[in-house]
């Protein structure tokens, strides 16, 4: 008998009919003698529908309050879906975060969990109840709900797999799995059957949708196995064929993983994001923290950066951040940072993207970077800037590139071939 935390993204429970089938799978689990923990996020389309509602009010809506509401679409979910369990015969019972309890820290919006309380949990898994814990929210030291900012939902069920070390965490999609790049860009693209922590990490981090990346670095540092599967297939499928279905993210240092990896296991990308560069900035010390000190303090995340080589004692700093904060950037930027530090301007553009190749064989394999230039000089794109780490290489390139590059690369690193 094992633990395992299954987490149902929104998409999974879009409709009663689906919350039903979701219900269905779980049932088949509970039934092979697994003891289980369901995490389903709210159905299709609700955050964006009560954030609109919210933005209704107030154009920008306060962020504590802005939780408060968002938080109600997982609370819905949970208590249709631990009906539907009952309706079938299985014992359930919900819990919203603050209930469990989540405690996390204060950004609203962007909280990030600090512990988990596992006694609520625990007493009814060993009472035979399947447990339907809400994804995407928590509470902090105030007893103030929270969020934890898009894709919460998988943060919340890697968490739990943490803290209850459980054997196995699934994440049920829209799809079966982890490909080479978005099979509806790309019809060539492959269902990974395994990629490493690490790299699921970058491909994550450089735009791809399937798990958020602070799920991906909760599993890797706590070391929760865990498995990439669709919710779209049939509920009475077998669970022993279920289980090794999907991709499975694995350790690095796995020897047999070792010798089957490949050179490049994926090309992502991302389309939101937008680029600031800061013009004619003193060439000193201390001049990028004047710039990227405020910015943080914001909860601005910053990705890309460049800074240009000094000429006549100034300098140019160029960095990327999510498009949705693009537009509050800007403004900080001019108003407090500019009359700072006497920069000359600060221009920007919110119709770039983000290409990237991703694979643990960058490692012992020279002439990557080289390839991946001469793919996109071919095909005329320019390249405005370039990041890399020891398993990736990132592009920032004009927006309307975006299809174009991702196929080109996919068949020049030749990912349409086992």
């Amino acid at each position: 008998m094992a633990l395992i935390v299954q987490k149902f993204g929104g998409t999974s429970v879009g409709s009663v009919e689906r919350i039903r089938n979701v219900a269905r799978r779980v049932a088949k689990w509970k039934a092979a003698g697994h003891d289980l923990v369901v995490v389903p996020s709210a159905m299709a389309g609700e955050t964006d529908r009560l954030i609109a509602l919210a933005r209704q009010i107030q154009a920008l809506p306060d962020p504590r309050e802005l939780d408060v509401v968002a938080a109600t679409g997982e609370q819905v979910t949970i208590g249709l879906l631990a009906m539907a369990l009952m309706d079938l015969g299985v014992k359930a019972r919900s819990y919203t975060g603050w209930q469990v309890k989540i405690v996390s820290d204060s950004a609203h919006n962007k909280a990030r969990i600090v512990s988990i309380d596992q006694q609520r949990i625990r007493a009814d898994i060993h009472a035979g109840r399947v447990v339907v814990v809400a994804g995407f929210q928590g509470v902090d030291g105030h007893d103030n709900l929270t969020t934890l900012g898009r894709g919460g939902s998988d943060t919340s069920a890697v968490a739990l797999a943490a803290a209850l070390k459980a054997d196995e965490c699934h994440i049920y999609t829209d799809v079966d799995g982890v490909y080479t790049t978005d099979p509806r860009l790309v019809p060539e693209a492959r269902r990974l059957r395994h990629v490493t922590f690490e790299e699921m990490i970058e491909m994550a981090g450089a735009g791809s949708k399937v798990l958020q990346i602070r799920a991906v670095e909760f599993a890797g540092k706590y070391r929760v196995p865990t498995r990439v599967l669709s919710s779209l297939t049939d509920p009475a499928l077998p669970v022993e064929e279920e289980a090794r279905s999907g991709t499975l993210i694995t350790f690095e240092e796995d020897p047999h993983m070792a010798m089957e990896k490949a050179v490049i296991s994926g090309v992502a990308f991302n389309r939101d994001e937008a680029k600031i560069t800061v013009h004619d900035v003193p060439d000193r010390p201390g001049v990028a923290y004047a710039i990227l000190g405020p910015i943080a303090d914001s909860n601005i995340d910053v990705d890309v950066i460049v800074q240009n080589i000094g000429h006549d004692g100034m300098t140019d700093l160029s960095f990327t951040v999510h498009r949705t904060d693009y537009a509050k950037a800007m403004k900080l930027l001019k108003s407090q940072v500019q009359p700072h530090i006497k920069c000359r301007d600060v221009t920007g553009d919110d119709r770039i993207a983000k290409v990237s190749i991703v694979g643990m064989g960058m490692r012992s394999h020279a002439g990557i970077a080289a390839q991946m230039f001469r793919t996109l000089a071919e095909e005329g794109i320019n390249i405005q800037m370039i990041s890399t780490s020891e398993i990736k290489i990132t592009v920032v390139i004009e927006e309307k590139y975006t299809e174009l590059a991702v196929r080109v690369l996919h068949k020049a690193f030749e990912l349409d071939q086992e």
